[in-house]
């Protein structure tokens, strides 16, 4: 289901946002965090891969890149820039006040539609190609995912866990670029909302958590 270039990325990602949310300081803590992130990464991960099997697609798993930085046909980069590994060391000179608070968005995924869709659905293959709602549906399902391990995280226990789901969420579900929260909001606004609108209260609630 998940190949070796995409747990390769899901680990480099999880080491990445492990280091600048701890810095190293304590080794201890760092592991902790580490298989924190590499958990929710993954977890994530899979259940979008379910969802798309079920929506008769597939997805691959990749590094968050910028491509443009202006709307000039001459405004891009001649290689895409690899924002998912470099903003969230950025982010921690910013984010600096709040502890352990980084942006922890660095994967994004891209769909295809399996080639028998077609013909099972509308018999001709023109209808191959999946709807923003079937691909907002796939981004979803992995920040219930996460949400939901918020949730689990903080009632066995584990409020450092569960910080880090809320807040993983959280930044996946800003929609810009090619990230989950831009596919929701253009696939199901509706859904976007309500998912925005648990995540903000999960935010508020991990601020609260010692």
């Amino acid at each position: 289901m998940i190949n070796k270039k995409e747990i390769a990325l899901i680990i480099l990602s999880s080491v990445i946002i492990a280091f600048s949310i701890t810095l190293v300081t304590d080794l201890t803590i760092f592991l902790y965090v580490l298989l924190g992130v590499f958990i929710l990464i993954l977890i994530n991960s899979i259940v979008k891969k379910i969802t798309a099997y079920f929506l008769e697609s597939e997805i691959e798993i990749g590094i968050w890149e910028f491509k443009r930085w202006g709307f000039r046909k001459s405004q891009h980069f001649e290689r895409g820039f690899p924002a998912g590994a470099f903003f969230p060391l950025l982010s921690k000179a910013l984010f600096f006040p709040i502890n352990g608070f980084v942006w922890m968005a660095s994967l994004v995924f891209e769909t295809k539609a399996k080639v028998y869709r077609a013909a099972k659905r509308h018999s001709i293959y023109s209808f191959s190609e999946m709807t923003e709602e079937h691909i907002g549906l796939i981004a979803a399902s992995g920040i219930f995912a996460n949400l939901f391990l918020g949730i689990i995280g903080y009632l066995i226990g584990f409020p450092l866990f569960a910080k880090l789901s809320i807040w993983f969420a959280f930044f996946n579900m800003i929609p810009i670029s090619n990230l989950d929260g831009n596919k929701i909001f253009f696939g199901n606004l509706v859904l976007w909302s309500f998912l925005a609108i648990i995540t903000l209260i999960g935010l508020g609630y991990t601020f609260l958590l010692v």
